[in-house]
């Protein structure tokens, strides 16, 4: 018991690691995010409901840093003159890592593209939204698509998520060929994610729906939800059983569980 007047010493970094604590599992996740506040949440909750669990305690334990006002990452790849997230993404990594993570998810598509800095200044994997969103459009595309072609996959997504190739670059490496929106609705998507979601504004889902359907009537055999403001309206609209979208967030959600050593519930 601390005397009047005294105050209790401050824990050491090391004393609240919570891989030396036995209450904790072995597998923590560590979450990169309000990259996104409401990507985030999305995350958190679909792990939540993937988890094989009956109780409390057969759910992951998490460590979550909600960090939302890291710089735009998608101003950042338009523009060098805005403020570069890859500092804030680099600290929070570490700072999961001291803190005992096993590894971390970032629910954020854009982000991927400052990725390699951001492994390279831990020592613990990340999982890739992008990679695992890739994975699986794949698989769905090969099921669906004719013999006669590559699987196709037409990717929604930001401005500096399109811009820096990051699913492009995924997808072929996969052997799958590409479609992206035209300008216009590439427009469209962008006001989507920051004047609907983002904003907490209005949310054209009829217009969206439009391009979705203007993407697999040119020929793509899936469309991904590749960008996690998408992921919050997919959910919205139940979107889930549509076969022709493969959604970003939960790509994430269901790798993270696996990651974590589990098997999801799907």
């Amino acid at each position: 018991m601390t005397a009047p007047g005294m105050t209790t010493p401050s824990p050491s970094l090391a004393e609240l690691r919570v891989d030396t604590d036995p209450t904790w599992s072995a597998a923590v996740v560590g979450v990169i995010g309000g990259l996104g506040p409401a990507a985030t949440a999305l995350f958190l909750q679909l792990v939540v409901d993937l988890t094989p669990a009956t109780n409390d305690q057969e759910h992951l334990d998490l460590i979550v840093l909600d960090h939302s006002t890291t710089p735009d990452r998608t101003a950042a790849i338009l523009d060098p003159s805005h403020p570069d997230p890859t500092p804030s993404l680099t600290r929070d990594a570490q700072r999961l890592e001291a803190l005992g993570a096993a590894f971390i998810s970032v629910p954020c598509n854009t982000a991927h593209h400052f990725f390699a800095e951001v492994e390279a200044a831990v020592s613990i994997p990340l999982v890739s939204i992008v990679d695992e969103t890739a994975k699986a459009a794949q698989r769905r595309a090969a099921e669906t698509s004719d013999a006669d072609h590559a699987p196709r996959v037409a990717v929604l997504a930001t401005d500096g998520t399109r811009s820096a190739g990051v699913y492009q670059g995924a997808l072929e490496a996969l052997g799958c060929e590409v479609l992206l929106p035209s300008t216009a609705q590439q427009e469209l998507v962008m006001s989507v994610i920051y004047d609907g979601v983002k904003a907490g504004g209005p949310v054209d889902v009829t217009g969206l729906l439009a391009v979705v359907d203007a993407l697999t009537e040119e020929g793509a055999d899936v469309v991904v939800m590749g960008c996690t403001e998408l992921s919050v309206v997919y959910a919205e609209q139940r979107w889930r059983s549509r076969p022709e979208l493969v959604d970003s967030v939960e790509s994430l959600a269901i790798a993270t569980i696996r990651q974590a050593g589990r098997t999801p519930k799907l």
